[in-house]
């Protein structure tokens, strides 16, 4: 319990203190003008209270990643709250807010404009593939695994589910953001974190009774607990598996989403940076719940080795300790967390197109053009299967991530004297290593070409090496041109 306590601290300090410490570097001003003053459309672009957009925020990055991630990663031991920790406060919650912040200053652009803005154009047509593939991919996946599980609670036929959830997602891309997802979102997202919330209290007080046992990180236990270890070293793979709530570089797409409803720079902090805080919360106590729930990163392992996957991991858990309620909770979970993210990462790949194509998005039929021919490639790929689809996701979430880090890191260079720079590049270093290792080291079935991990290793510095000189060598060039 101490080791959970301790990373729950760290998570709420970092939220309040690195937060307000990244808000003053960043330069966020109450007197600037927001782009909803002068592009206010009753579409996009739409004034929303703070909380409101924090819960949207929350839900849109959130869905189940946090909790499936955080099983998944509690498989490789203690050593994934490091993670949790290290990752969601100096990697993700800047990443999320940075770019966010950047977003709303660039008139609720795009994270392709972005990254093209500051690293060029051959980047942003680079970026541009990967960020449609991954919101292709993410909707899909989330059409998928809700549609599977409610043909298998029901009689109806899986063709009926998905047509009924792919007309949702069709309402929820076209109306204005304001008429569902500022309606709805707020609920679910409320409902998901009193479920969490509820998990972390009997987690403590099983823990204190003796009923649970929750794992704490000592030294004996820094290694990697994972079934399959030479297969799934614990770098790069803990990057990639556990996203959600350490780093994602899917948040920077949702991001322009709330930036185009703010109306002051300073709703920020609260928005970007303390959703993704909060989701890293929801992470370490999903972590900590599994491991003191099935017995350690050994009992987590066996389960999977059992063929339990994470969605009937979450059942027993909520089953057992909040009863009947639990089992409704993890259900409405399992089915609503992951459509509210899948909705507005095809709302994501409209805004994409239409800025892209310059595509008003005032009218209806607009906005029926971008968004139909995407539900048609949805629904095609809604065919394939789960496993299939998600095997790529990981990874286009993480140059993604890495990318947007560089661009972060050409913004504060271009735009703040000194040291500042440093923030963003360093986790732009670390995750340039992550990603190359990722592809020479990681398993067929993760995207990886299943080499030897020394070799990806190697790969992975090499790579993160000619990133730093080629950054360094265009920040010399800057550098000269001022003097």
């Amino acid at each position: 319990m101490i080791t959970f306590i301790i990373c729950l601290i760290c998570l709420l300090l970092g939220n309040y203190f690195w937060g307000k410490f990244l808000e003053r570097k960043f330069g966020a001003s109450p007197e600037r003008q927001t782009p909803l003053h002068t592009m206010e459309d009753g579409v996009d672009f739409v004034k929303m209270k703070t909380w409101k957009m924090f819960t949207i925020q929350f839900l849109n990055i959130a869905g189940l990643g946090p909790i499936f991630g955080a099983i998944l990663g509690a498989a490789f031991g203690p050593l994934a709250y490091v993670w949790i920790v290290v990752g969601n406060i100096f990697f993700g919650s800047m990443h999320d807010y940075i770019a966010g912040m950047i977003s709303l200053r660039g008139k609720g652009t795009n994270a392709p404009s972005i990254i093209g803005h500051f690293l060029g154009s051959g980047a942003r047509k680079i970026l541009m593939v990967v960020t449609m593939f991954l919101l292709l991919a993410t909707g899909v996946s989330f059409i998928v695994g809700p549609v599977d599980l409610l043909n298998s609670l029901t009689n109806w036929n899986r063709w009926i589910w998905l047509v009924i959830i792919v007309a949702y997602y069709i309402i929820a891309t076209i109306l204005p953001i304001h008429k569902i997802i500022g309606k709805v979102y707020p609920v679910f997202g409320i409902l998901l974190i009193f479920m969490c919330v509820s998990i972390a209290v009997m987690m403590i007080i099983k823990s204190v009774g003796g009923e649970a046992h929750m794992t704490e990180l000592t030294l004996s236990r820094f290694h990697n607990f994972h079934f399959s270890s030479e297969q799934y070293p614990f770098v790069p793979m803990i990057f990639v598996v556990l996203s959600c709530g350490a780093l994602s570089g899917f948040h920077s797409t949702q991001s322009p989403l709330m930036a185009r409803c703010m109306v002051s720079e300073m709703q920020g902090r609260k928005v970007f940076h303390a959703a993704m805080v909060c989701e890293g919360v929801i992470a370490l106590i999903w972590a900590a719940a599994a491991n003191a729930y099935f017995g350690g990163a050994e009992g987590i392992n066996a389960q999977m080795l059992a063929g339990k996957s994470t969605a009937v991991m979450v059942n027993e858990v909520c089953n057992s300790w909040l009863g009947r309620a639990g089992a409704i909770l993890a259900i409405i979970g399992i089915i609503v967390c992951p459509i509210s993210t899948g909705d507005t990462a095809m709302r994501s790949c409209r805004l994409i197109i239409a800025d892209s194509l310059h595509i008003d998005q005032k009218q209806v039929k607009n906005r029926l053009l971008v968004a139909l021919p995407c539900f048609v490639l949805v629904v095609f790929l809604a065919r394939m299967k789960f496993d299939n689809v998600w095997t790529f996701v990981g990874i286009c979430n993480q140059i993604l991530s890495m990318m947007m880090l560089w661009a972060i890191s050409k913004y504060f260079k271009s735009y703040h004297k000194g040291w500042t720079y440093l923030i963003s590049a360093i986790p732009a270093t670390i995750m340039t290593f992550v990603v190359f290792s990722f592809f020479i080291a990681a398993p067929h079935q993760n995207g990886g070409l299943a080499l030897d991990r020394t070799l990806g290793y190697i790969v992975g510095i090499v790579a993160a090496v000619v990133a730093v000189v080629l950054f360094q060598s265009e920040l010399l060039l800057v550098g000269k041109s001022e003097d």
